[in-house]
């Protein structure tokens, strides 16, 4: 397979880091992107000039549009571009502070937005490409104490799913990855959190103890290069795929329950629609 050149957000840790690898392992080229550049320091001294590492705050509007254009510049083409870089926030709604909610929303989903923006031009003009898109078991299901971050993600799966559809006639395929609990630093050193309201101390308590049980055995993240792989390399990319042998159930269940309120409710829906 020719090798291809990936742009990779929020590279210096978790999934980010691993599909760094994996492109590199196999000879792609991948600009590797993160806050402070000098965490890509050893995958630059392993993998030399197939390696560019570039500071980058996927807040900073500016900054994108001009990172996308040195990394094209560079290596003369972009083929994936993966939006991996966000944090989880939680919190209560309640106890969700603005700035905290602007906060979240802005390395989430607009960081998202302003990448996919900056590199849709070159992608377009090349006729190919494949954007994936980070998302979440939470981008499909939700649970308390993380409604912001669910906020981000239910944002970028309908963004992503328009977007779909608006760059098919391109070849320009759309993936949204949704993993369910993984090693990663997610709910530890890279978290934020609210300050508690004593009002939710039980609900947040309970909220804990499902999540331990949702979680069971974490994924081993290094596992996912592979799987990135095939997902990048496959003729017909999904639009969305899990990631770990948990979220599906997750989904599963959500989505049956829907179902039944929505036809449970069906009469109602109906007489709504008025006359005809």
């Amino acid at each position: 397979m020719t090798a291809r050149t990936w742009f990779i957000t929020g590279s210096s840790r978790g999934f980010g880091r691993e599909w760094a690898h994996a492109a590199l392992s196999r000879g792609d080229a991948v600009v590797a992107t993160a806050r402070h550049p000098e965490t890509l320091d050893d995958l630059v001294a392993t993998y030399g000039d197939r390696v560019l590492a570039l500071p980058l705050d996927v807040t900073d509007h500016a900054a994108v549009d001009d990172t996308v254009r040195r990394a094209n510049q560079h290596f003369g083409g972009l083929d994936i571009v993966v939006n991996n870089a966000g944090y989880g926030q939680f919190g209560m709604v309640e106890e969700i502070s603005e700035a905290e909610a602007h906060a979240q929303m802005e390395t989430n989903f607009f960081g998202a937005l302003w990448v996919t923006q900056a590199a849709l031009p070159i992608l377009r003009e090349r006729r190919r490409g494949h954007i994936i898109q980070v998302s979440s078991i939470g981008g499909v299901s939700a649970f308390a104490n993380v409604g912001l971050y669910h906020a981000s993600k239910w944002a970028l799966e309908g963004l992503s799913q328009s977007l779909s559809l608006e760059v098919a006639p391109f070849n320009i395929a759309v993936t949204l990855i949704e993993p369910g609990a993984y090693a990663t630093d997610w709910g530890g050193s890279s978290a934020r959190h609210a300050r508690p309201l004593p009002a939710y101390d039980a609900v947040r308590e309970r909220s804990a103890q499902l999540r331990a049980q949702r979680q069971g055995s974490p994924g081993d993240p290094v596992a996912t290069r592979d799987a990135i792989l095939r997902v990048v390399d496959a003729e017909n990319p999904p639009l969305r795929v899990l990631f770990g042998d948990g979220p599906l159930a997750v989904a599963v269940a959500d989505y049956e329950t829907r179902l039944r309120t929505w036809r449970e409710w069906e009469p109602v829906s109906r007489a709504a629609h008025g006359h005809r």
